[in-house]
């Protein structure tokens, strides 16, 4: 229950952000890059020390780290609440991933080393439900919040919940740590988190530099050699912070990379399907939220279903069953147009969240289950970080791949709805907004101008849409074959003796 509640204040603080961001700006004065870092803050903490937090409670205790993280977050939960400038949500907004940082790797090293082998799949799926219930429900109580609250209250719902977490942590919570002293690995923490916040960051900017600027490259590269620079640095040292030996079990190795395509898939996709139905159905955030239900809801029931169905055949079944799911469910939303109602939604929905609920506890499995238990708490930073990455990635790779194709498709589209060349030529500056779903508008245009700029932009967004969707099909179909290299976890009954 602890462990439980610890990840859906993480879960539910994800996506009820998004949803505060409009009232953030209106109270407080800000600006769009002001609301990017109110998100992007938290992200870029929390991807880079991840896999440090899960270190640090291999070697410190995994339930100590765990309840530090607890405390922490919902004392910065408050904070954000309460600072009342924007420059001081976007510090604690930071904070608060270093504390999320604490608890994600922390919870699945707890659950890891607390429940025997043959219950193991079973609490895996408990903690994959109690993330699947915190993104569900995320949406709808964020906007009932904000709407009828404030979008403070977004942030103090984690106060109550963070502190029944750490009273019942507290109480029941066992601890658990390597027995032996470890040094601290200080190089290793410095190249890890140089990389990853090159990587990260370069991601982050890359929507507003450019995917060819050279700022861009300079960090997605110095990331890419900081890491290769990491991996070398950790084969020389007798205590490494992440331990080169897990990538030879080939189920860990291909567990982190199918984590990583399938939440690219997922939460790209989700972010820019939320935009479809916002900005070109009109929904408000309360009623996007209700009709992604069918995907939310089902990925609460597919996770503990994924943890029985992968006890049963293992992961290389589920995984490549439940990534197939996913890829059949976005190619379907391939045939989505502007007008299309919502018969053409929920089936893929439905497909979505029942793939990706199985997949990240038989993932998970295949990751933390098949490290040495001294490992538990790395093994689980590093599929939360796999999974953080894949979000990253996801949203920076595919909004890229929308805007870009909006950009092409916009003046063709707009003119082909009934708009003067002349009129569809200056709205090209728009892209950026088109590319959200939204429809520019032009001063003092007829209303029957107005309505062909509505259709031509919507049949834009729709052209980049589809091909951003596409992307992500053929990620999750790459991730489906990936899935068939994995074995059961030795925690499951089988060897995972298996090397690469």
């Amino acid at each position: 229950m602890a462990v439980a509640l610890g990840v859906m204040m993480v879960g539910l603080d994800g996506t009820v952000v998004s949803i505060a961001n409009p009232y953030i700006a209106r109270s407080l004065h800000g600006s769009l890059t002001d609301l990017q870092w109110v998100t992007n803050a938290y992200l870029l903490v929390l991807a880079v020390l991840l896999i440090p937090m899960g270190y640090l409670g291999d070697r410190f205790g995994r339930r100590l780290v765990f309840l530090i993280g607890v405390a922490g977050f919902a004392v910065m939960s408050l904070s954000v609440g309460l600072i009342g400038s924007m420059g001081g949500v976007i510090v604690f907004r930071a904070l608060q991933g270093a504390f999320g940082a604490m608890l994600m790797p922390n919870s699945l090293a707890i659950i890891r080393n607390t429940f025997p082998p043959e219950k193991l799949n079973h609490a895996v799926g408990i903690w994959g439900g109690a993330t699947a219930i915190s993104v569900a429900g995320g949406p709808i109580v964020g906007g009932l919040l904000v709407e009828h609250v404030s979008w403070e209250s977004v942030f103090y719902v984690n106060v109550p919940v963070g502190l029944v977490a750490l009273v019942i942590g507290m109480l029941l919570l066992r601890e658990s740590r390597v027995e032996e002293t470890r040094r601290f690995d200080t190089v290793g923490l410095g190249l890890l988190g140089a990389g990853l916040f090159g990587i990260v960051f370069g991601l982050i900017k890359a929507s507003t530099w450019g995917w060819s600027d050279a700022r861009t490259l300079g960090l997605l590269g110095g990331g890419v050699v900081v890491l290769v620079l990491f991996g070398l640095a950790e084969t020389r040292v007798a205590q490494p912070l992440l331990p080169m030996r897990l990538f030879r079990h080939r189920s860990i190795t291909f567990g982190s990379i199918t984590v990583l395509l399938g939440f690219f898939a997922m939460f790209g996709v989700l972010f820019f399907v939320t935009l479809y139905l916002q900005n070109v159905h009109g929904y408000d955030a309360v009623e996007a939220g209700v009709h992604m239900l069918p995907l939310t809801a089902v990925f609460v029931v597919a996770s503990p279903l994924g943890g029985v169905l992968n006890q049963r055949f293992g992961p290389r079944l589920v995984v490549p069953l439940g990534m197939a799911l996913v890829g059949v469910g976005l190619v379907l939303l391939l045939s989505l147009q502007p007008e299309s109602s919502y018969l053409h939604l929920w089936p893929s929905f439905v497909l979505v969240g029942m793939g990706v609920g199985m997949v990240i506890v038989a993932s998970s499995d295949a990751i933390v289950a098949n490290a040495p238990e001294d490992d538990a708490g790395v093994a689980g930073g590093l599929q939360s970080t796999a999974l953080q990455l894949g979000g990253v990635l996801g949203t920076s790779i595919l909004g890229s791949v929308l805007v870009t194709r909006v950009g092409s498709a916009l003046v063709g589209a707009l003119v082909h709805s009934g708009v003067p060349v002349s009129v569809a030529g200056r709205l090209q500056p728009a892209t950026q907004l088109v590319a959200q779903g939204a429809v520019p508008h032009v001063p003092g245009a007829p209303a029957v101008l107005q309505q062909a700029i509505a259709a031509g932009s919507h049949h834009a967004f729709m052209t980049g849409l589809h091909v951003a969707i596409l992307v992500a099909a053929i990620a999750a179909f790459v991730a489906a074959v990936l899935g068939l290299a994995l074995q059961r976890s030795a925690a499951s009954g089988r060897s995972a003796t298996a090397v690469l």
